[in-house]
């Protein structure tokens, strides 16, 4: 199994809906995919119509060695389902940090789907707690959208220097640009000038109309409106993640 999170360390910047449109991919791959939303907002839960509700709440799947696989959900698309998130995952930093073991809460929850699954997506909720220190040490790459403004790539910096301290490879961080607005001048400036940075992926998701109906649909953007602009470049973005993850992908 190999696990993604999505994170940033600000809010409104594509994480939740790269993730559902990520994970609508891989599943069209072939491939066993679980969105777990650790996010207290729930984006992610509720994209794709499944209730913001999980059993037990934070406390009984990170604080507990209970089986929560029954909080698990179907998509309503064939080999993708949903770990939901809901609003006591407010509490995750807490229960985490509490725990005298930190990092044995949410590799347990990893472990307890890796049977039956071949890719899982992780929805970070945005900024760096305890649950996501945690959560970085236990994946195979960190996906981070950042939009090409000088605030967000200062802010990446100042991400990856937290990487550092907290031991994370290099190579597990890949950022890639998100809310491209290729009608303003500063977007192209700076997407020209991070492209010569090796770190970020080469995809570049663009400000999109289908991607801001997909609350209201919820239906992932890549089925709902495949031809969309942004819907290529998430299969741009798809592709480099299989390729760095080793995974098949069409």
């Amino acid at each position: 199994m190999h696990a993604v999170a999505l994170t940033a360390l600000k809010g409104g910047v594509g994480k939740t809906s790269t993730t559902v449109n990520l994970a609508a991919l891989a599943a069209a791959a072939g491939h066993r995919t679980l969105i777990w939303d650790i996010d207290p907002q729930a984006g992610a839960t509720s994209c794709l119509g499944v209730k913001p509700k999980l059993r037990g709440g934070a406390q009984r799947l990170l604080g507990t060695d209970r089986d929560h696989t029954g909080s698990i959900r179907p998509s309503g698309l064939p080999r993708l389902d949903v770990l939901p998130g809901d609003v006591s995952l407010r509490e995750a930093d807490v229960i985490v940090s509490g725990n005298r073991k930190p990092r044995r809460s949410l590799k347990r929850v990893l472990a307890a789907v890796s049977r039956d699954y071949d890719v899982v997506l992780v929805d970070c909720p945005p900024g760096i707690g305890p649950a996501t220190e945690v959560l970085v040490r236990s994946v195979d790459l960190l996906l981070v959208p950042v939009v090409p403004a000088p605030l967000d790539l200062r802010a990446l910096d100042r991400f990856s220097d937290v990487l550092g301290d907290l031991g994370a490879p290099p190579e597990l961080l890949a950022p890639f640009l998100s809310l491209v607005d290729r009608r303003k001048p500063l977007h192209r400036r700076l997407m020209d000038e991070v492209r010569t940075n090796r770190s970020f992926l080469g995809a570049a998701v663009p400000v999109s109309s289908a991607v801001e109906r997909m609350p209201l649909e919820q239906i992932p953007t890549v089925v709902a409106a495949p031809r969309s602009l942004a819907s290529i470049a998430m299969r741009e973005l798809w592709a480099e993640v299989a390729e760095r993850l080793d995974l098949p992908h069409p």
